[in-house]
């Protein structure tokens, strides 16, 4: 169940690092959440996982950033694929970036997955390991079902809607 914890954790993480990009570049749009009711990003989620899936098999931090950006990109690539054709909404657009392959990845945020990769393995996640291993056992089943249930109403909401203010429930 560890690896839920992750996704969960990392998902937060992801959440509180776009909040406060959109703060800093004073962007309009300043909520950046894509469930109904948990603040979470789900790419960053998935991007983590497989970047700590991925960093074992690699021979040191180079090809550990390589391939975490890699890895990064991926799950953005198919997050935003997923979004766009499934869901019918645009979490994010690239569009006006240069490199950008149809606004979903661009090569100035793979930079940035990739530098991000680094510090995830080496720096972040062996707080969070030791964190995971604190949760008790009993809370992963509620937690998953959480999860899904918002997972799925979020999903539901956003194909309905076509929009991402669908999830601004506390909005007037």
């Amino acid at each position: 169940m560890r690896w839920l914890w992750y996704f969960i954790i990392y998902s937060f993480a992801g959440f509180l690092l776009e909040v406060a990009f959109a703060r800093a570049i004073r962007h309009p749009k300043r909520d950046r959440k894509c469930f109904v009711l948990l603040p979470l990003c789900p790419v960053y989620g998935l991007g983590a996982c497989l970047i700590l899936l991925l960093a074992p098999l690699m021979p040191g931090p180079l090809w550990v950033m390589a391939a975490g950006g890699l890895a990064a990109t991926g799950a953005e690539l198919a997050m935003g694929l997923f979004y766009r054709f499934a869901l019918g909404v645009r979490f994010w657009d690239y569009t006006g970036i240069r490199g950008s392959l149809g606004g979903l990845v661009c090569p100035r945020f793979s930079l940035y997955w990739t530098v991000l990769a680094l510090a995830l393995v080496y720096l972040v996640h062996p707080a969070v390991s030791l964190l995971a291993e604190g949760i008790p056992a009993f809370l992963a089943p509620p937690a998953a079902i959480l999860l899904g249930a918002d997972g799925a109403v979020s999903c539901a909401a956003l194909r309905r809607a076509g929009d991402t203010d669908v999830l601004k429930w506390y909005a007037p």
